[in-house]
């Protein structure tokens, strides 16, 4: 991606590099063809697969890796449903057999209900796959402190949630998500909790490298319309962020200031 000013601009994750800042799921489409056409309007480079969830034998044209492999797009599987650590581990040794790559988008998930992490379970698990050569990109909570030891122990990015998942809520706490910027010097993907463009355009002005979305997209009426809502509002905030906003003040600053102008 070039911003509008010119900028080279693209996202790093470990060996891996893309032009979009916008990661889509796969989840929820009512059928193959609009997540193919929701995929392409998006701009996205990367899309998540949960391994759970699809039938990894399946390439036929219909089917999710099928799109994705006639899309040329980059698969991060992910290891959503896993609960316990050894699981996880598991589910990403499989899809990287499956799939030969090393990316993997790590959930461990602590609660039916809220979807919230296992904060053990996770380090837990990233631990033991780092070792194993993945290249990790953790789904976490939005504490700055599970942050900065999950950049220590080597993930590539991290990844928290903005709200629950599938909720659209919005960034509920962007001053936390302020706190995990400042705290570490990977990449900070937002992930969860998108709802429409104007979330994702405010997680990329506060200086988010990335988002990942799923519901927001799938669920919507029209979901390869909002696909391209999305990509411009990324776009958008990500050029807001480099340009740098104005400082927020609790009184007027005239736009056209009077001093220096002839008469007065």
């Amino acid at each position: 991606m070039t911003s509008n000013n010119g900028i080279d601009d693209k996202l790093t994750l470990g060996s891996y590099t893309f032009s979009s800042r916008l990661i889509a799921g796969t989840g929820k489409f009512t059928t193959p063809e609009i997540m193919r056409d929701a995929l392409a309007a998006s701009g996205t480079e990367m899309v998540t697969v949960a391994i759970r969830r699809v039938d990894l034998q399946d390439r036929g044209k219909t089917s999710i890796l099928g799109v994705l492999q006639e899309g040329g797009y980059t698969i991060l599987p992910n290891t959503a449903a896993c609960f316990t650590a050894e699981d996880a581990v598991l589910t990403a040794r499989l899809a990287r057999e499956a799939l030969d790559t090393s990316l993997v988008k790590l959930e461990v998930i602590g609660d039916k209900e809220t979807l919230f992490p296992d904060t053990e379970g996770l380090l837990e698990a990233a631990r033991t796959l780092i070792a194993d050569g993945f290249t990790v990109l953790p789904y976490t909570n939005d504490d700055p402190i599970l942050a900065r030891k999950l950049q220590d122990l080597g993930c590539a990015a991290v990844m928290p949630l903005a709200a629950p998942i599938g909720s659209g809520l919005g960034i509920r706490n962007p001053y936390n998500i302020l706190h995990i910027l400042r705290t570490v010097r990977i990449p900070v993907i937002v992930d969860a909790g998108v709802g429409t463009a104007s979330d994702a355009a405010i997680a990329m002005e506060l200086g988010c490298h990335g988002v990942l979305m799923n519901t927001g997209i799938a669920g919507a009426k029209d979901p390869v319309r909002m696909a391209g809502a999305m990509r411009r509002a990324v776009l958008a905030g990500r050029d807001a962020f480099l340009a740098g906003r104005i400082p927020r003040k609790l009184y007027a600053t005239a736009s056209s200031p009077l001093e220096g102008v002839v008469g007065t």
